[in-house]
């Protein structure tokens, strides 16, 4: 029998189950995501860095953990779900659940109410947590908590180089914390891939000779990036650019917007985004805790917005051979519906 666990929030809510994967105490900003499947894209989610992670979907681990499958390296702080599953079934799975937490050292409660958990962050917004194996009679830590250095804890070391089997373009990645499956969507299309540090240079960027610049999604208050957001003012309009999720927040606060923090944020894999010029409403995978706030917006055009909430989802800089979006067009796991994005950014490279 699983050691008993205890999920406590900040406002001294106490949810009581049982611990797996490492067996330790910690604390992070407990957010949930809502995909039905896609559990192994989310823990190898670097956006998620700093967070206790909750998945309301009831049952978790049923394929077990799969590596061709990851996206990045496990960065969450905790995990919460209401069921594990200890026998997966998948020709592909590789481990379990379980045996992954572990090996990553990351702790994970399961047995508690997430339902229950879930409407208390809809309804008070997101707030820091602790899973711990005894309950804390201060709680002061636990309110204290906050996520910094997100960015400079997840970018890769080094430039790496990922070439496209039959080459028609050159594309500079700058990586914030980015998903494999950019990566995979450019190389796919013929381009072929410099990706660089989060401290890279617009020098040292454009050194690479790219046809095109990727910024990447990542961790943490898009604001706190000011080295980043003064990269991105030297590049703009001299290379096209696309940029999703944090990449999308950075190119807004360098052409003088600003960000937001929202309630609970978009987590999950059907989230409705509307097409402002047009009629379609497209569902979409997203992990976003901040938003560009609509108003602030000084160059380009809202190009899309949440269905849902009405926040700014896509901003086109047609002048600058730029645009950017707030979700996921590669979608691992999650919907297609807008990975013709993909197909637009070669488009801005091959008229300039």
């Amino acid at each position: 029998m699983d050691k008993k666990a205890y999920l406590v929030l900040e406002d001294g809510t106490v949810f009581e189950g049982y611990s797996f994967g490492a067996q330790k105490d910690t604390i992070g900003e407990l957010v949930f995501t809502t995909g039905m499947c896609g559990y192994i894209e989310t823990l190898t989610d670097e956006s998620y860095f700093g967070q206790i992670v909750l998945q309301t979907f009831p049952m978790i681990g049923n394929y077990g953990i799969i590596p061709q499958d990851f996206e990045g390296v496990c960065s969450v702080k905790g995990y919460v779900v209401r069921e594990k599953c200890d026998n997966p079934s998948n020709f592909r799975c590789k481990t379990t659940l379980d045996s992954f937490l572990k090996e990553k050292g990351i702790p994970a409660i399961y047995g508690v109410d997430t339902r229950a958990i879930t409407k208390i962050i809809r309804e008070q917004g997101v707030m820091n947590a602790a899973i711990c194996s005894k309950i804390p009679s201060d709680l002061s830590e636990v309110k204290n908590y906050k996520i910094i250095g997100a960015v400079e804890s997840v970018t890769a070391e080094n430039t790496a180089v990922y070439p496209a089997e039959n080459e028609k373009y050159k594309v500079t990645l700058i990586d914030y914390g980015a998903k494999r499956n950019i990566i995979r969507e450019l190389n796919k299309r013929g381009c072929s891939v410099t990706a660089v540090p989060a401290n890279a240079t617009a020098e040292e960027i454009l050194k690479t000779n790219p046809d095109g610049i990727m910024l990447s999604n990542g961790p943490g208050d898009p604001a706190e990036n000011l080295f980043q957001i003064e990269v991105i003012k030297k590049l703009v309009g001299k290379k096209p650019i696309f940029g999703i999720c944090l990449g999308h927040q950075l190119l807004a606060l360098s052409l003088g917007a600003e960000t937001e923090k929202l309630k609970y944020g978009h987590r999950g894999v059907n989230q409705p985004v509307k097409e402002v010029a047009g009629t379609r409403t497209y569902i979409t995978s997203q992990n976003h805790g901040y938003a560009v706030v609509p108003q602030s917006v000084k160059k380009g055009k809202i190009s899309f917005i949440n269905a849902n909430d009405g926040t700014c989802e896509g901003i086109d800089y047609e002048d600058l051979n730029a645009f950017s979006v707030q979700f996921h067009p590669e979608a691992a796991s999650g919907p297609h519906d807008t990975a013709f994005l993909f197909d637009r950014f070669l488009k801005l490279m091959e008229e300039k």
